[in-house]
């Protein structure tokens, strides 16, 4: 096992100087042709994904899991079109950041280049693998792949048309890699290869995430698990508070960016949340709230400590009403995962407030935290949301796959 692992960063490696050196247009043609080659195969990739769904099935995966595991056609599609949507997107290696004049005549710049060796580890949604060898291959950096066990099938079909399709344009196969096997000793050899991976990130829950961070010894940038909350304040419209709370529950229950904990202030939860009980009656939420939340809410089951700090991506959500937004800020505060955060009020002062005093990675006024994606941040595919601050935060798209590089052109010049 080690020696495969080994053997596999050693050629991401090689392929790594190869692909920095790529011009825009070689690279555009190469997306191109991978979002070809996705639709040309687009049944082979649906019967590999059956296989790993029947075994989802079969294992019990939850219906989140299950959702998060699924190919179809118009998820293809999705994919296609998410690596076409980079062709469009400005290619920031070589871009020049800064230029300046030393007194002494040097002329210093500093442009984006790429990572290098990027490692991806991540858990059951295969169109991870499609969204970073797009990312990976328009940065110029190669990229090894290390996908969960119940997306094994669909992994190593959609990795092999990639890589087919790389090399049908001259680039190196190897410039995309895919750990094919699924002993969970892959991923602890492979946070090993320093010398050979520039960094890792990793996808998915808290604990595939905790452990990157603690165990590699290379590089890794932390993207989130989603303690998100909604705070609904006492100036807050009530038919909007409605509709982005369900849209940020229900719309997708099962990604990082959903809400989790709704906070609502207490002048204004007796109407409230009625309102809302009534819309999510479309939808099977469970709701586990404070005594107070259930006393207005008779299908409310008691909320423990645990249900603020969970992340259920599923149709839960704990509810809690709060005194004031200093409250909502602190219970935020300890609870938060630190990835997005909303507020809905009409006032200004309390919205820059929260704006300004919550520690997120994403801060919303009167949005849903939904939003928090690379696609909708005009990024194109995105490789994960970091809820860390060094060196990336939020969603991370082409330019948080750079590193920097100065770049010195003199006459001469020594030091004295």
């Amino acid at each position: 096992m080690e020696q495969y692992i080994i053997a596999l960063a050693q050629k991401a490696k090689e392929a790594a100087p190869v692909m920095a050196l790529q011009t825009t247009g070689k690279k555009n043609t190469a997306l191109q042709t991978m979002a070809n080659a996705l639709r040309a195969q687009k049944d082979e990739i649906i019967a590999a994904n059956e296989k790993d769904m029947e075994a989802g099935r079969t294992k019990g995966l939850s219906k989140a899991l299950l959702d998060r595991l699924l190919l179809n056609n118009e998820r293809i599609e999705a994919m296609a079109q998410g690596l076409e949507s980079l062709i469009q997107l400005a290619d920031p290696i070589g871009e020049t950041i800064a230029m300046w004049r030393q007194p002494n005549g040097l002329e210093i710049g500093k442009k984006r280049v790429p990572f290098g060796v990027i490692a991806m580890i991540y858990e059951a949604r295969p169109n991870v693998t499609v969204d970073a060898a797009g990312l990976a291959l328009k940065t110029g950096n190669a990229l090894i792949l290390k996908g969960g066990s119940e997306a094994f099938e669909s992994n190593k079909c959609l990795a092999h048309i990639l890589q087919k399709a790389v090399e049908t344009c001259g680039l190196p196969s190897t410039a995309i890699q895919l750990v094919e096997t699924t002993d969970r000793e892959a991923v602890s050899i492979l946070l090993k290869q320093r010398q050979y991976i520039d960094v890792v990130i990793p996808r998915g829950g808290a604990g595939l995430i905790q452990f990157v961070v603690n165990h590699s010894a290379v590089p890794a940038i932390e993207t989130g698990t989603g303690n998100c909350h909604v705070y609904i304040d006492k100036y807050g419209e009530i038919p909007m508070g409605v509709n982005i709370v369900f849209n940020a529950k229900t719309q997708r229950p099962a990604v990082c960016n959903a809400l989790e904990t709704l906070l609502v202030h207490k002048d204004i939860a007796a109407e409230f949340l009625p309102a809302l009980a009534e819309k999510l009656r479309e939808k099977p939420v469970e709701l586990r709230g404070c005594q107070r939340t259930c006393a207005i809410l008779k299908e409310a089951v008691p909320a423990t400590e645990e249900d603020w700090s969970t992340e259920y991506l599923d149709l839960i959500m704990a509810v809690k009403i709060v005194d004031s937004l200093d409250e909502a800020m602190a219970h935020i505060a300890k609870y938060g995962s630190g990835h997005s955060e909303a507020i809905i009020t009409e006032n200004y002062t309390r919205a820059k407030k929260f704006m300004d005093g919550v520690d997120a990675a994403a801060v919303y006024v009167n949005a849903s935290t939904r939003f928090t994606d690379g696609n909708e941040f005009g990024f194109g595919a995105e490789i994960g949301i970091s809820t860390q601050k060094l060196h990336a935060r939020g969603p991370m798209g082409l330019e948080a796959l750079t590193s920097e590089k100065y770049v010195i052109y003199g006459t001469g010049q020594v030091r004295s």
